[in-house]
């Protein structure tokens, strides 16, 4: 971020005797984006003034991402400013290669991939000798073996499908049978018929949509845009002692202060011997009724763990 943001303040130009507020607003709200404010190599004036007694200004500032290897590496050429009355601002930012990903494996709710999918990892869920089960270590080695059979499952019965911004989620295997229906003759009733699937694809999903969130108890509000999760506003910051922490000390002693306060007061920990000492308890027994019960409340639209399984198996 950069640009003229004509303001003078001390804390960027050490002509300037004063100090604004508005400057630790900039810095705030800069903070929030994770950028930092960057000190020239040359430092000088970037504004210049043609009137007689006025001083020359630093009003153009830059700002890069914390941590970034170019911070501080700018500079400020006045030679270049030609018939204007500021001076360009230069770094030289390198561009790596990255690789994005445009596909990913994915089963389709309620389709035949989804059905193998589920049958296979209960048929090798039954395989697992679950007997013998007397410690962590064992415990560890059969949640292992349960994440290694859903990956492979996955894997096997998973359809490789390409990110596109025609992407939709109501989109079916009989949208896309009409749909190469129709490129094949480019007939008119072949595309009448394509608008039809696609038609009732969306009525049918949507229809699903809304009997799930009735079903859930949830209220209507679910099927609105205003339940998405809202930003914070950009100009908020941590404050300690009513000063903003604008830097990684200020917020590291604030931090130290406010959790390591106790760190040197003497505990007398014989106080816990005075705890009455209470027996272990058992689970206590639930059927499988109950325990479906509880987990139908739970969202099926959040996220997928490691292994890959929503509330929905």
């Amino acid at each position: 971020m950069t640009g003229n943001f004509n303001i003078r303040d001390s804390l960027w130009d050490p002509s300037f005797p004063f100090h604004a507020s508005i400057s630790d607003d900039l810095i705030m709200i800069a903070d929030s984006f994770n950028l930092s404010l960057l000190s020239p190599t040359n430092p000088g004036p970037t504004r210049f003034s043609d009137i007689a007694g006025e001083s020359n200004s630093v009003i153009d500032l830059m700002f890069l991402r914390h941590g970034s290897d170019e911070l501080d590496n700018h500079s400020i050429l006045p030679a270049w400013r030609l018939s204007s009355d500021h001076a360009p601002l230069i770094i030289d930012i390198p561009i790596f290669e990255e690789t994005i990903q445009t596909s990913k494996l994915a089963i389709s709710l309620n389709s035949e991939q989804e059905t193998e999918f589920i049958k296979d990892v209960i048929s090798n869920f039954s395989k697992l000798d679950t007997s013998n089960i007397k410690g962590i270590d064992k415990l560890d080695q059969i949640v292992n073996q349960l994440s290694v059979i859903v990956e492979q499952m996955w894997v096997k019965n998973a359809k490789k499908s390409r990110y596109s911004k025609h992407s939709k989620q109501w989109w079916s295997e009989s949208c896309r049978s009409a749909l190469s229906t129709y490129r094949l003759e480019r007939s008119c009733e072949n595309w009448k018929s394509f608008k039809l699937v696609v038609k009732n694809a969306k009525r049918t999903f949507f229809d699903d949509k809304i009997h799930e969130i009735v079903n859930k108890s949830r209220g209507p509000w679910e099927l609105m845009n205003w339940v998405k999760k809202r930003k914070l506003p950009v100009i908020e910051a941590i404050k300690h002692n009513n000063c903003p922490c604008l830097t990684p000390e200020s917020l590291w002693n604030a931090l130290h202060s406010t959790f390591n306060t106790a760190l040197y007061c003497q505990v007398d920990v014989k106080i816990l011997n005075e705890l009455a000492q209470k027996p272990s308890q058992n689970w206590g027994p639930f059927s499988r009724y109950e325990f479906l019960s509880v987990i139908s409340k739970c969202a099926d639209s959040s996220s997928p763990g490691p292994d890959r399984l929503t509330w929905r198996y």
